[in-house]
């Protein structure tokens, strides 16, 4: 757990940031008469790493591995067994789950969010 104070230049500044950040599932702001304490939960980025790695099916997760190596499409169809076509669809679902629009993005995402090991 980490806690980080609040300090702003007014009250009002002060509470609207403390208000922001509280109104975050990653943040728990306790609010004291001297000052805000913001206790960022070291977990959550674990939390939303296994609930991007259940919402990716295993083909997807195989898929974004072989994307960090740098495959194109007919190498991983090639390596998986499966239809470049086959490879296209799950790229599209894999773009629409992690939100991004490029091979590159999703090779970021995932690394950020911990679906890649490197």
């Amino acid at each position: 757990m980490t806690r980080i104070s609040i300090v702003a230049a007014s009250e009002s500044l002060r509470a609207s940031l403390a208000q922001a950040l509280g109104d975050h599932a990653d943040f728990e702001v306790v609010d004291t008469d001297a000052d805000v304490v913001l206790i960022a939960r070291e977990n959550s980025a674990r939390r939303v790493a296994d609930e991007d790695s259940r919402a990716l099916s295993a083909r997807e997760r195989q898929i974004l591995a072989l994307l960090a190596d740098g495959l194109g499409n007919k190498q991983i169809a090639a390596r998986l067994g499966i239809s470049t076509n086959t490879v296209k669809t799950h790229l599209e679902m894999l773009f629409e789950k992690l939100g991004v629009a490029s091979r590159a993005e999703a090779v970021a995402t995932g690394a950020k969010r911990g679906l890649l090991v490197f």
